[in-house]
């Protein structure tokens, strides 16, 4: 039975769902247990599941992630939460030196089946430290399997998939999606690696991913009403990149238009960009476009920070030019 759902209890349903289907399943990292989560995705869990599976841990990224890659190794499959992407970069070297490595090291003789969530994005005032979107960096790490769910379905159906990995998988939660509400309907089918067309249509490509995804669809729907028609790409996989979704998709509609909250120098989009040039060329009618964040770190200030930030109306504006060769 179909039932509405918000993103943030879709994903805790989700985390549910694999604490009770697998006893090696635990979920650890900070105020997940009585807090209940910093985004409350966890609330309710440690009563159900109590300490030993939904674990606190001291504020050390690179403590927490480690232990989670001990526990992986000694049979366990850990899911760890870290607070928001920034923080991430403390664990930098035991999720890319070791967790990432390790299968390839060992000659395949040890695996890492961990999953690590954390909140990306900006949009929330929480200025330049607490707002970044680094999901190109981790896709850029061979080892690593990188989702990016930016619907209700998919944070209630990518992390069971995940977690029976036997490498490490990191996720994506777009902090400006978890109070995001829609219809989920149970057997629509766990799939961690195909992205997936949104809205067809035939006179350009918007693609995107994550947390981008609404603004990208609400562009859609301005562009539809002024007789333009864009087909949009979900990426939803980033690492290993389904790039066959959205190559027929530019070999239908001949223009692509990539929209992401990453800064555009060395941004994802530059590799999506780079793969469109090397495999579509010729099915081009014009150029590859790119509405990235403003090179800055983000701004606090609420005007400023959307400002920075891509917006239906600049992709609107973006995919004008494309299509008809207009300003505005």
């Amino acid at each position: 039975m179909s039932a509405r759902l918000s993103y943030r209890e879709a994903m805790r349903e989700a985390l549910r769902e694999a604490l009770l289907r697998d006893s090696r399943v635990l979920l650890m990292g900070e105020d997940v247990g009585m807090y209940g989560g910093s985004y409350a995705v966890s609330k309710g869990l440690l009563a159900e599941f109590g300490p030993e599976r939904i674990r606190d841990t001291p504020l050390s990224e690179l403590g927490f992630v480690g232990a989670g890659i001990g526990a992986a190794l000694g049979g366990l499959r850990p899911i760890v939460e870290i607070m928001t992407v920034n923080f991430s970069l403390l664990a930098l070297d035991p999720l890319v030196n070791s967790a990432a490595a390790m299968r390839h090291m060992s000659g395949g003789q040890f695996h890492v089946p961990m999953v690590v969530r954390m909140a990306t994005g900006a949009g929330r005032q929480l200025a330049a430290q607490h707002s970044h979107s680094l999901e190109g960096w981790y896709a850029h790490v061979p080892g690593l399997k990188v989702l990016a769910p930016a619907t209700v379905e998919d944070a209630r159906d990518m992390l069971w998939p995940a977690v029976q990995d036997p490498d490490p998988v990191v996720i994506f939660e777009h902090a400006q999606l978890y109070n995001l509400e829609a219809q989920y309907r149970p057997g629509s089918g766990a799939d961690i690696t195909h992205g997936r067309v949104r809205r067809p249509g035939r006179d350009l490509t918007l693609i995107t991913f994550g947390g981008s995804l609404p603004a990208t669809l609400q562009a859609a729907e301005t562009l539809a009403a002024a007789g333009i028609e864009p087909e949009v790409v979900d990426l939803r996989v980033l690492r290993p990149l389904d790039e066959a979704v959205f190559l027929e998709s530019v070999r239908r509609t001949h223009r692509a238009l990539i929209v992401e909250e990453e800064w555009r120098s060395g941004g994802f989009a530059a590799e999506i960009t780079a793969r469109i040039m090397e495999q579509a060329f010729f099915d081009l009618d014009a150029p590859v476009q790119r509405v990235c964040s403003a090179e800055v770190p983000i701004p606090y200030a609420k005007h400023l920070e959307e400002a920075a930030l891509p917006q239906p109306a600049a992709i609107v504006a973006a995919a004008r030019r494309l299509v008809r060769g207009e300003a505005a």
